[in-house]
C-alpha cells in the first residue's frame, strides 16, 4: 500500500486548491453594497468602458488618442508624445500631462505606465468596484493564484497517480488508477468551469459589468464612435500610425 500515502497527498492538494478557487470566486461575485449597485447608474462613460474592457492601460491609450484627436498632444508614429496645449480636463488628462513632465516631450512607453498607476485611475477603478462592475484587483489575484493552485494540484495528481501505477505490481494498477480518479476529475472540472464560468473574474470586468460594455459598442459591422470603438476593442482599430505610436515604434510599409 506504498501508493496510499501519495494518493492522500493528492486529494488534500486537489481539495485545497479547489476550495481556495472557490472562496475567491464567490467574494469576487458578492454582490455591490446597497446604494452603490448598478440600477443607480444604469451607464458608462468613455472612460469607464475602457478600464471594463481593458483595464488601466487601455484608460491610458484612450485618454492619450482622445487628447491627439484634439490636437492638444501629438503622437508620433516614432512612438513620442509632445504637448500642443499643458490644459487636461479632468485627471487623467493632467496625470497624462504631469508623466510627459515640463519638457513637454517623453516617449510613450514611458508615458502609459505612469498614468496607469496614477490616482485619478485607481479612483476610477475603485468607483467601477464599488457599483459592482469591476473586479478588484486583489479579487482578480486570489482567483489567478486559485486557477494557478488547481492546476497545480491537476498536475500533481496525473504526476503521483503515474509514480503509484508503476510502483505497485500489475495486478493492483487498475485499482490504484481508480483511485486517483478522484483528485484528477476533481481539479480538472474545477479548470473546465473555472475556463467558463470563474474566467470573466479574472477579466477586468464583472459580469454585471460585462452586460454593460456588450451593449455599448453595438455590432462590429456597425459605424460607431472611434473613441467608443477604442475603448471597447482596444488599439487594434487605429489607423496604423497610432497604434504604432502606442507601441513605441513605426509601421514596416512594404514595397
Amino acid at each position: 500500500m506504498v501508493w496510499v500515502p501519495l494518493l492522500l497527498v493528492a486529494c488534500v492538494v486537489a481539495a485545497v486548491g479547489c476550495t481556495r478557487l472557490c472562496r475567491a470566486t464567490l467574494a469576487a461575485a458578492r454582490p455591490a453594497a446597497p446604494g452603490a449597485g448598478v440600477d443607480d447608474h444604469p451607464g458608462l462613460t468613455v472612460q469607464e468602458a475602457a478600464y471594463l474592457a481593458g483595464g488601466p492601460l487601455r484608460v491610458t491609450d484612450l485618454t492619450l488618442v482622445s487628447m491627439h484627436r484634439q490636437r492638444r498632444l501629438l503622437l508620433a508614429h516614432t512612438g513620442w508624445a509632445t504637448v500642443v496645449d499643458a490644459r487636461g480636463v479632468d485627471g487623467v488628462e493632467q496625470a497624462v500631462l504631469g508623466a510627459i513632465g515640463p519638457g513637454g516631450q517623453a516617449p510613450i512607453p514611458a508615458v502609459r505606465p505612469v498614468v496607469s498607476a496614477a490616482e485619478p485611475v485607481r479612483s476610477l477603478a475603485e468607483r467601477l468596484v464599488d457599483r459592482g462592475l469591476a473586479v478588484s484587483e486583489t479579487g482578480r489575484r486570489e482567483i489567478a493564484a486559485g486557477l494557478r493552485a488547481v492546476r497545480f494540484a491537476f498536475l500533481l495528481s496525473l504526476g503521483l497517480g503515474t509514480a503509484a501505477a508503476l510502483l505497485v505490481p500489475g495486478a493492483e494498477r487498475g485499482v490504484v488508477i481508480a483511485a486517483f480518479t478522484l483528485p484528477l476529475l476533481a481539479s480538472g472540472l474545477c479548470l473546465a468551469i473555472g475556463g467558463i464560468e470563474i474566467y470573466p473574474y479574472t477579466s477586468w470586468a464583472s459580469p454585471a459589468g460585462q452586460r454593460l460594455l456588450s451593449g455599448l459598442g453595438g455590432r462590429r459591422d456597425e459605424p460607431a464612435d472611434p473613441l467608443t470603438a477604442l475603448a471597447t476593442r482596444g488599439p487594434a482599430v487605429l489607423e496604423p500610425e497610432l497604434r504604432a505610436a502606442l507601441r513605441g515604434h513605426a509601421p514596416v510599409r512594404l514595397p
